[in-house]
Parts: C-alpha cells; structure tokens; sequence
C-alpha cells in the first residue's frame, strides 16, 4: 500500500472523527410513536430481516407484540440478528421465528410458503423488503437476471401463494419497499431478462419499477377482499444494499462522513414499512406509493395500467403461475 493511500486514509478517518464531535447532535427524523401491544396477536412477515430496514422493522414490531417470522437467506446472520433484535426490545416483546427464504430461487418460495401455510393459522401483514442493488450480473436458480429476480420475481411468487392466507386473515396488508430510483428505469419487455445488454444501474431501477406496477395492479385485483396492498421508498439509508458498489479507496473516509451526515439510519428507513404495517391511518387504503409516512406522487411510468397488466402476465409466465 502506498504512503499517499495510507495517508489519505488517515486524513479521511481525522476528518470523519471531527465531524463526529462536531454534528453529534444532527437532527434526526421524527420516529413513529404506537401504543403497546398494537400488534399483539398479529403475525408479520418480513423478508430480508437480518439487516438494513428489515432488521429495523422487525425490531419495532418485536417491541409491539407482533409474531414476527424473519424470511432469510443465511440462517446464521438472521439468528444472529434474531438476538440482537430480542436483546433490544424489552421485557414485554412478541415471538420471533426464523424461517429460510432464497428468493433466487423459485422451489425455496414454494418450500417457504408451504411451511407457512402447514404452520401458520394467519398472516395478518406481509412486508417485501429483501432486495439487491447493482450487483455484477448473475443469474437465479431459474436462469432470471438476479436483480429482477429476486427484487421483482420472488416476492411476486411469495405473494401470490400467501394470498389465500391474507384473505382468510383480512383485514391484512401487503407492503412492497420500492425506491425512488425507479425513476430511471423502463419495463424492457424486448429484454426483460437482460440477456442482450446487463446494466447494472439500469436493472435495478427496472425492478422497483416493478414493484410499483406490481403493487397498483394487484390492489385492482385484491379490491373487496379486505386485503391491501401498498408500496413505500424508504430514501437513501444506511444499509448492507449498496455492498456491491465500489467505491475507491481514496474517496471511502469521504463517503463514510457523507453516509454519516445526510443517510437516514435503519430505524429511520423503517419507519415507513411500520406505519404501512400497523398504523390505523392506512386502515382500508390501497395501491398508493408513501414515503416518510405520506403518500408519494409517482411518475405516470408508475401508474400505466396497460404495462402493469402486461408485466403481470408476464411475471406469472416467468414463476410458472401459467401452464
């Protein structure tokens, strides 16, 4: 390692240091405030739980008496944050369950939701969280680009076979998180799967686009049933998604202070999920977009009928919902 890297290393760290002491007391966003035991006797799945907004979400809803069923990849990492979740949230806490979910692969969905259905009496919220951002191109089990197949296909899947469930348990909810980047995306129907042309940026934005189609289409779908669904973009929060982005050596201690500054925390990322989840203030809405507890615009890419129908057929094409 060269002196100008170790010394541009120590640079960066003193001046993350100092702008520790100096902006300690940076306003934080206001966090929703519930009584306790509003989701006692309730039973909420979150996928993707052992980190980020996920762990953050399930933690206040731990804290609320909620039966929380954690849907993770690596059984270790979510028992590690099963612990951490339960050290933190009191004596008067609900249960945790920790069940293996891959969403790269369409047999551990079906597998996850037959567990489920065989175990569980109701599922009163389900919470799509878990997601890839840019990640080198790779593909699911299935052969999918992975981040339409796991940020889009898998919880499309996942939905649709707990929608029974949802109906015997209504009034239920459905909350998808999205991202505001879905701004910079399109539906590529010629190249849906990115066998063409794989742009990291661009397939990301793809799939939280969507999970906005999906979500406007299947509140059409679920009206009267006295279950809803709606989607939320957390912002730009500090959390294990961007690990796949390289960021120069140099430019790290810069970008740590600015991650430090003006990202928003877990907990603060969280609070839009927990408010889709159990506030009585979305009671009976559905098919609308939220963000920092409010409803959100969205681009009128978001809210095409036509595509989100077409990408509909297409997706239940892709998991094998039609023969």
């Amino acid at each position: 390692m060269s002196a100008a890297v170790v010394l541009a290393a120590v640079l960066g760290g003193g001046v993350l240091f100092i702008a520790r002491r100096i902006f300690c007391r940076r306003k934080a966003l206001k966090l929703l405030s519930y009584p306790a035991g509003l989701m006692r006797g309730k039973t909420v799945i979150v996928t993707g739980a052992n980190c980020g907004i996920g762990k953050a979400t399930a933690a206040e809803l731990l804290k609320l008496q909620a039966r929380v069923i954690m849907a993770c990849r690596d059984r270790q990492r979510a028992e590690e944050a099963a612990q951490d979740i339960k050290n933190q949230a009191g004596p008067n806490q609900g249960e945790i369950v920790i069940k293996h979910l891959d969403l790269a692969s369409l047999q551990s969905v079906h597998s996850f939701c037959e567990d489920v259905i065989r175990e569980e009496p109701r599922i009163d919220v389900l919470i799509n969280n878990a997601g890839l951002y840019q990640c080198p191109y790779s593909r699911t089990e299935e052969g999918y680009e992975m981040q339409l197949g796991v940020n889009h296909l898998g919880h499309f899947l996942l939905t649709h076979l707990l929608l029974d469930l949802l109906k015997q348990s209504a009034p239920s909810r459905i909350v998808v998180v999205s991202s505001k980047l879905y701004k910079y995306g399109s539906i590529n129907f010629e190249d849906l799967n990115s066998e063409q042309n794989y742009n990291k940026a661009f397939c990301y934005s793809q799939s939280k686009l969507a999970n906005l189609l999906f979500t406007r289409e299947l509140a059409r779908r679920l009206d009267g049933t006295g279950v809803t669904v709606n989607a939320l973009t957390p912002g730009i929060v500090r959390t294990r998604l961007g690990r796949h982005v390289n960021i120069p050596l140099l430019i790290k201690p810069l970008f740590l202070l600015v991650s430090w500054l003006f990202f928003k925390s877990p907990l603060e990322g969280a609070q839009t999920p927990l408010y889709l989840a159990c506030s009585p203030e979305v009671e009976g809405v559905s098919g609308k977009c939220f963000a920092n507890c409010k409803e959100e615009q969205l681009l009128s890419k978001a809210t095409d009928d036509h595509t989100a129908k077409r990408l509909w057929d297409l997706s239940e094409n892709m998991v094998g919902l039609r023969r």
